[in-house]
């Protein structure tokens, strides 16, 4: 009776020390969202410092093997925190790589993870150096098929060292793995991926200042199809690179690419 017992208690006593954080976060957040209005930017930031301890408390207590519950439950609460414009607007977004701190620690095979990261950490929180070092901790979990499509995290780096460090070399490196990782699959995905990804990193390795592969990294941000804001910044660096962005009477974005690299 006493192993059996100790088998129900534990997965309990986890549940509930994991649902008693989600508790003491919770009302912080709603606080946020609530006070737009009539917050003064002193008790925001009194907030943010407030959540900042939550996150590193997050961080440091143990999951009691619900590591992929802990790191849904915390993205939900990044996804609340970085959709606050009226907020992120007065505070800006610095607490950004505090969330994938612990998201990506808990479960670094959370694809979906890389996108928010690169985007929120390297273009919102300007932390372009934060967002790649995550990623490469988180990376060292990653396989060519573990997660299925993980060579997207591969280019969400090449992403930031290209566009946000102008770390042409690295860059090339990162498009070369993501385009090997997904040459192994026979989908079209997977080969446009590839084929793609392959065709950047020798743009780069011709020419480390290639405004193709600028463009060409610029478009997959604006591919992505996040937020308005985001997609107005890669329309501006596309155009500012010599390139075009033309909408086709079916609603898609065509690039015409400058007649020089």
């Amino acid at each position: 009776m006493l192993p059996y017992r100790q088998a129900f208690t534990t997965p309990l006593v986890a549940c509930v020390c994991i649902l008693g954080v989600g508790l003491i976060q919770f009302p912080q957040l709603q606080k946020l969202i609530n006070s737009k209005q009539s917050a003064s930017l002193e008790t925001l930031e009194k907030e943010i410092k407030s959540e900042n301890l939550r996150l590193d408390f997050l961080q440091r207590m143990p999951s009691f093997g619900y590591e992929n519950f802990m790191a849904d439950f915390v993205y939900l609460n990044f996804l609340q925190y970085f959709g606050d414009n009226e907020i992120r607007d007065k505070t800006g977004y610095s607490l950004s790589p505090e969330y994938f701190e612990v998201i990506l620690e808990r479960d670094p095979r959370f694809l979906a993870a890389y996108q928010s990261l690169s985007i929120s950490t390297s273009l919102y929180a300007a932390m372009p150096e934060r967002a790649i070092a995550l990623s490469e901790k988180g990376l060292k979990s990653l396989s060519p098929s573990v997660p299925e499509k993980s060579y997207y995290a591969w280019r969400y780096k090449g992403v930031d060292e290209l566009l946000f460090l102008g770390n042409a070399k690295a860059a090339q490196e990162s498009f070369a793995t993501a385009a090997s990782w997904a040459s192994n699959f026979s989908d079209a995905e997977s080969q446009f991926i590839a084929q793609t990804s392959q065709r950047t990193a020798e743009f780069l390795s011709r020419n480390p200042n290639s405004k193709y592969a600028q463009i060409s990294t610029w478009t997959m941000v604006l591919n992505n199809q996040v937020d308005e804001k985001t997609t107005k910044r890669a329309i501006r660096e596309i155009e500012a690179l010599g390139g075009k962005v033309i909408t086709t009477p079916e609603g898609t974005q065509k690039i015409i690419f400058p007649p020089k690299d």
